[in-house]
């Protein structure tokens, strides 16, 4: 077991930011503390919702008392997700710089929240561009979607090529990319790029997908990590957990983490393809 602290959104309702994160890795056996940055009644493409910004010195405040109580020393990941402000995204780092005082080797996860296909950037741009220059270059896993690889790395991720190029630019220890498309087919594949070495898993293209299934993403590769699993055997097997989920979700409209937790705990991994040499 594991004690993760992350970092990142929260709903009162529904399974998106750290209300996927905190169940998934829960129900897979660790511990998972949650500062969140933001609190809102649902996903705010639902018709209403309401919340409010976490002011970020209280984040500092709460990071600060957990560090007090002589807790921090227990930490072994820290998860950065959805960052409202530039101001955000230094609490986390402070917070980060707290932990990895008592754990050097404190890993950080950084999912790195910034937009989707096909509406773009949904953050603001300063706080995307902190996210960018400021987080990524302290995390050993970065976890984007296709169109924030293609902010990361600037330049368009067109396929698995373009995919892995922007990968490699990152110098992150490991990269997983989601939602790669393959031109000329029907499918999509997540790409991890871990060193030298590479691999991919093709996923069938969805017309609708439940928000959440990135966050969902995020904490089953790192749970696989913390299990000991290899790096393609952990985006085999939590890419198969991803697509238990959104079978079982077929048509809702939020993942149905709690009524498939059977099926996606214990999915085996899905096929996985070597490149350039990866094994």
């Amino acid at each position: 077991m594991a004690t993760i602290l992350c970092i990142s959104s929260q709903v009162a309702r529904g399974h998106v930011g750290a209300s996927a994160q905190r169940f998934v890795l829960e129900r897979l056996g660790h511990e998972v503390w949650v500062l969140p940055t933001i609190v809102l009644s649902n996903h705010p493409e639902h018709a209403r919702f309401s919340g409010q910004v976490t002011d970020p010195k209280v984040l500092e405040d709460m990071a600060e008392s957990l560090d007090a109580n002589g807790w921090l020393d227990q930490v072994a990941v820290v998860v950065s997700g959805y960052m409202p402000s530039e101001a955000h995204v230094t609490s986390t780092l402070e917070a980060l710089e707290r932990v990895r005082a008592h754990v050097p080797k404190a890993l950080h996860l950084c999912d790195p929240i910034m937009g989707d296909d096909p509406d773009g950037l949904y953050i603001d741009a300063a706080a995307a561009y902190a996210i960018q220059t400021r987080l990524v270059p302290t995390a050993d896993i970065v976890t984007p979607n296709r169109f924030e690889l293609s902010r990361l790395a600037g330049h368009d991720i067109e396929d698995t090529n373009d995919a892995l190029t922007g990968a490699k630019s990152l110098r992150v220890q490991r990269v997983l990319a989601t939602s790669i498309p393959e031109p000329g087919d029907d499918a999509l594949v997540n790409l991890l790029n871990a060193g030298e070495r590479a691999w991919v898993c093709r996923v069938p293209k969805r017309a609708d997908v439940p928000h959440g299934a990135g966050d969902a993403m995020a904490a089953l590769y790192l749970a696989q990590l913390l299990a000991g699993k290899r790096d393609s055997e952990a985006l085999g097997t939590a890419t198969a957990g991803v697509e238990a989920m959104l079978d079982a979700s077929a048509g809702a409209d939020e993942l149905k983490l709690i009524a498939s937790q059977e099926a996606w705990s214990k999915a085996e991994s899905r096929p996985v393809q070597a490149l350039n040499g990866g094994g």
